[in-house]
């Protein structure tokens, strides 16, 4: 293994080592742009090549391969003219200042998924920093970043990056991520970035050119996969498992969301996820750094979480979506395409018991079995979200969940999330109620590439009794409607919703209850007839009941045996939560022993404490 890093590094004598591995080139040449100067490099062991080349930070260069083919660096730091133009030299020198910083532990993280380009007006990492301290006050504890790898043009969801190493210029590039980093830090947020190493995107994707980093073994939804098992894929591991500890040495990042792991194929007998959280692991422990691994898969396996020395995958945790869509389809009734699954409401307590709605059992949407048991797995390894940018931006309109529910059923849906015994994620501009879609949205240069991604946009809704047309993806505009509007959290209910959202993320802060991940520690009561559920969560010397009303039209009572005093602290029907004096319908104050039954309005929800037996007196 060749372990100089790749793509150019400055020396001791002020020049470049250049490293690149191309096995498919016999002879590989840097050309710095500005100079119009030629290097050779020489090709070493395991179809590696290298050289020092006289370059200064700031100059730009394309490696020519055989004398014919000019391209970027796979491993470029920058990509100032787009993915199409040369590579940048750029100096890896910040004066950081998070000495002795540390992320929180996943049991008290509170997760804010964004995307930087429509986040603010600017779009850029650094128009980001003025809203940290907002966040941290609201409760927010991470901010989970859409990818930011550089991408065609300067409109993208971030999953058609074809240069993992460098941060998207249309951001800000390397100096504003490090800025935003930094300055999330000071102000107590811990950075996790949403990485894709299960393909790159379709323009700009040079890496053919260079070697067997794709295999036509196995195919997925995106193209052709990453040859992660084949001939050549010790190299592949080696780019992908590099480019991972480089955000975490040169960006200070915290932690990473893995996207769509179920797409990484790999036989082989340590596979690639295994070696990449084995690396990060390593790695993090070596520099005394806390670093959290956080795959997306759809397999509802429990082996993803479950240590590498039990057979598992070793991640530290998993976005856990079943949650979402049986929480979806309890507020909205919709039963299209995966929500097929999702109709039967005893679906929602189960998820909250047992981790996955699916442990085995028959799936009508996959017509076939599906997802293993996982309620003895501790619950801070699963995060869950009422939105994220799939959920939302995967809609042909790309509403949000405020387009779909009413005001009363919002406040439901944040109170399951915030108290449930998960990690809550929330999406970008749900703590007010954002009421812009987000939308799917491209700046791609090629035309038939246009055309194409077009036509599969509407391919992929045919599973979903969704009417019209959807929003061309290629438009300005439809980006532009997916940008915040962060002044609607000063008015009307949406004000009224940020609030609720930091109330009740500041109980969680609170109460030992709602951060207690072991399995025992959540009891899940429900009628499944009235739609009506409670959450009773428990520490050593704290215990809280959530009770919520999935019935969307009608009061719903739950009866359940107690021994002691319960006393309410919120009430999502109270009059400082409510916008309308006729919507108020207050849930009792106080659950006396014997008592043991509570009345909710449609939607509603209320929190009761514990009392101590002698306080209940």
């Amino acid at each position: 293994m060749i372990h100089r890093p790749l793509g150019p590094q400055r020396t001791d004598d002020g020049r470049f080592h250049f490293l690149v591995w191309a096995p498919n080139a016999r002879q590989v040449e840097v050309r710095l742009i500005e100079r119009d100067q030629v290097s050779p490099l020489k090709p070493i062991a395991q179809g590696y090549h290298a050289g020092y080349v006289d370059a200064s930070y700031g100059e730009r260069y394309l490696y020519r391969l055989d004398g014919e083919r000019e391209r970027p660096d796979p491993a470029s730091r920058c990509q100032p003219d787009g993915v199409h133009g040369p590579s940048q030299i750029v100096d890896p020198t910040f004066s950081w200042s998070d000495a002795g910083w540390s992320p929180p532990s996943l049991r008290n993280t509170i997760f804010y998924e964004m995307h930087i380009g429509t986040f603010t007006p600017e779009g850029t990492f650094e128009a980001v920093i003025p809203h940290l301290e907002r966040l941290h006050d609201l409760g927010v504890t991470a901010l989970n970043i859409m990818p930011i790898g550089q991408f065609p043009g300067p409109r993208n969801w971030g999953y058609d990056g074809v240069y993992l190493y460098a941060p998207h210029v249309d951001y800000g590039g390397t100096l504003g991520f490090k800025r935003l980093v930094d300055a999330a830090h000071g102000a107590g947020l811990a950075v996790y970035l949403d990485v894709v190493y299960n393909h790159l995107g379709p323009e700009g994707n040079y890496l053919w050119d260079y070697g067997p980093y794709f295999t036509t073994r196995y195919q997925t939804p995106w193209g052709p996969a990453l040859n992660f098992d084949g001939r050549g894929s010790d190299e592949v591991r080696r780019f992908f498992i590099d480019n991972a500890i480089y955000w975490l040495d040169q960006f200070h990042v915290d932690g990473f969301r893995i996207d769509a792991t179920h797409a990484l194929f790999d036989f082989s007998a340590v596979p690639f996820l295994e070696a990449l959280g084995a690396a990060v692991h390593d790695w993090a422990a070596r520099h005394d750094r806390r670093v959290f691994l956080i795959a997306e898969n759809d397999r509802s396996s429990r082996r993803l979480v479950l240590p590498t020395a039990l057979g598992g995958a070793g991640m530290d945790g998993q976005w856990l979506d079943d949650l979402h869509h049986a929480l979806h389809n309890a507020l909205t009734g919709e039963t299209d395409g995966y929500y097929a699954d999702y109709g039967d409401f005893a679906l929602l307590p189960k998820v909250l018991r047992e981790r996955f709605a699916y442990s085995g059992q028959y799936s009508p949407y996959r017509q076939r079995r599906h997802g293993t048991p996982a309620g003895d797995i501790p619950a801070d390894r699963y995060v869950v979200a009422a939105q994220n940018h799939d959920q939302v931006g995967n809609r042909m309109l790309g509403e949000r969940l405020s387009a779909l529910t009413d005001f009363d059923g919002l406040k439901l849906s944040a109170a399951l999330i915030a108290c449930s015994p998960y990690v809550p994620l929330l999406f970008m501009g749900e703590e007010y109620g954002e009421t812009a879609p987000f939308l799917f949205f491209t700046s791609h240069g090629d035309a038939e590439l246009i055309a194409a991604v077009r036509a599969g946009r509407r391919e992929e809704f045919a599973d979903f009794d969704w009417r019209g047309e959807p929003p061309d993806p290629q438009a300005e505009e439809t980006f532009l409607r997916s940008k915040l509007d962060h002044e609607l959290r000063e008015r009307d209910h949406h004000a009224i919703l940020y609030q609720l959202y930091r109330h009740l993320l500041a109980l969680r802060r609170e109460r030992p209850a709602l951060t207690n991940p072991h399995p025992q520690a959540t009891v899940i009561h429900a009628d499944l007839n009235t739609r009506i559920l409670c959450m009773e969560r428990h520490a050593e010397d704290d215990a809280l009941r959530i009770y919520l009303n999935f019935n969307l039209t009608e009061y719903a009572v739950l009866r359940l045996d107690t021994r002691s005093t319960w006393r309410k602290i919120l009430d999502g029907h109270e009059r400082a939560w409510c916008t309308d004096a006729s919507t108020i319908a207050t849930a009792p104050d106080r659950i006396a022993p014997g008592q043991a039954e509570v009345r909710l309005p449609p939607r509603g929800f209320a929190i009761y404490d514990d009392v101590p037996e002698e306080t209940s007196a």
